[in-house]
């Protein structure tokens, strides 16, 4: 106890500034970087994987964004190896330039029209190589944040790794809609879209700088000095805390799949299904992050004050209960009915998703808490978040019924109502 009562006390020297501004603004260029693929999937499916059929070319590109899912798993055991040996600050320095080098590349690469097929396939190593980058990036940020965080205001702190990942989210698609707005449909289709991936190179140096200025967190320090730390995280991990990493996947399946099928696919997704111009599309996304920004610090400060299990709950019923009446709503065509839709969307997910990292990080012991929170945290994205575009696209292609991913959130929703009544509380637990 005297050890976490220290360690305590040494969080509370350090300005919260000097540890959520580099954390979250080198989160917010990672995101960004990572979502832009997702707001100009239309214009990238015709340009890289062309066909007669509209569903069959974006089908292909997002089977692309979702292969880039599979190597975050890979990224979780590559970057928490070195995030539980040698440190959090180094670690989220690395993966934030191998993020941005493969943002770039993609917005320099030729397309089918010039080299056939080899297009799509330099963009999917493009994809793989962010995959990787993210694998160790978020759920890294998440245990950095967290660790520095003081007990009663591990929530609030958590929450702003995701905040940060909507502000990253936000930008791209604030970018996203100016870019489509200030340009021609020709100008954007033939070089348009390629400015905001060139423009990741910049980004990254500056996400780097921000990540050097970093201070190490206080439970990585203490148990480096009291050699605790052990030498394969992550068979230490599997051996002694599988029960607590499946316990993560359970609760990360609903946020992370509802985090890329209404906030990365719901833009393609109006625009090819309920007629609505990719501009005004993004507009609509913009807002309504920029709604959740504002509100999921709240969100996460509830959990401090009434545990992580209440709101938790909260989030998966209502989804249970929202999620087919709010599609209905995105059906009716009017910017005014979308955009409401889209907002009552975004305070779900800052109800299902604002918890989930202090959660998470509870659920570890510090020795092995990035390798064994970033395995079972990316195992859930790469398999129900990376795929969520894909499954909805295919879900309505069979079903023939548009409402088809309305379906797929309430049983992600029903899957997380039973992890989180398994879940201990453990929001007055000290790290």
């Amino acid at each position: 106890m005297s050890n976490q009562t220290s360690t305590q006390q040494t969080m509370t020297k350090i300005s919260p500034r000097k540890i959520l501004l580099p954390a979250v603004i080198g989160n917010i260029l990672e995101w960004y970087d990572f979502a832009l693929y997702g707001y100009f999937a239309t214009i990238i499916a015709k340009l890289f994987f062309p066909t007669d059929n509209k569903i069959t070319s974006l089908l292909a590109t997002f089977g692309v964004f979702a292969i880039g899912f599979l190597m975050r798993p890979l990224g979780a055991i590559i970057f928490g190896h070195f995030g539980d040996r040698i440190g959090r600050k180094k670690t989220l320095a690395a993966s934030i330039i191998l993020m941005a080098i493969p943002t770039t590349l993609i917005g320099l690469l030729p397309t089918h029209a010039h080299i056939g097929v080899a297009a799509g396939i330099l963009l999917t190593l493009c994809r793989l190589l962010q995959g990787l980058a993210i694998g160790g990036e978020f759920s890294g940020s998440i245990v950095f944040i967290a660790e520095h965080a003081h007990n009663k205001r591990r929530g609030l702190y958590g929450s702003w790794a995701m905040f940060s990942a909507f502000a990253g989210l936000l930008v791209g698609s604030g970018v996203g809609a100016l870019v489509s707005n200030v340009m021609s449909t020709e100008a954007l289709n033939e070089w348009g879209w390629r400015v905001p991936f060139i423009s990741g190179i910049f980004l990254g140096v500056i996400g780097l700088y921000l990540r050097l200025s970093m201070p190490e967190t206080p439970a990585f320090t203490a148990a480096e000095i009291q050699k605790t730390l052990v030498a394969q995280p992550i068979l230490y991990a599997f051996r002694y805390a599988w029960r607590p990493m499946i316990m993560g996947v359970g609760l990360v399946f609903l946020p992370a799949m509802a985090f890329y099928l209404l906030f990365v696919y719901l833009s393609s997704y109006m625009n090819l299904y309920s007629q609505i111009p990719l501009k005004t599309a993004l507009i609509i996304n913009t807002i309504s992050m920029a709604c959740i920004i504002l509100v999921i610090p709240f969100v996460g400060l509830l959990s401090d004050k009434i545990g992580r299990k209440p709101v938790l709950m909260m989030g998966a019923i209502s989804f249970i209960l929202f999620s087919y009446p709010l599609f209905l709503l995105l059906h009716h065509g009017h910017f005014t009915h979308i955009l409401l839709a889209q907002i009552c969307f975004a305070i779900l997910v800052c109800f299902a998703y604002a918890a989930i990292p202090a959660t998470l990080v509870e659920l570890m012991e510090t020795h092995v808490r990035y390798t064994a929170m970033s395995l079972p945290y990316n195992f859930a994205n790469a398999v129900f978040g990376g795929t969520a575009p894909l499954v909805a696209t295919y879900l309505i292609d069979v079903t023939s019924n548009q409402l088809a991913p309305a379906f797929y959130l309430m049983a992600a929703a029903i899957v997380m109502v039973i992890f989180v009544l398994i879940l201990k509380e453990s929001y007055k637990k000290l790290l």
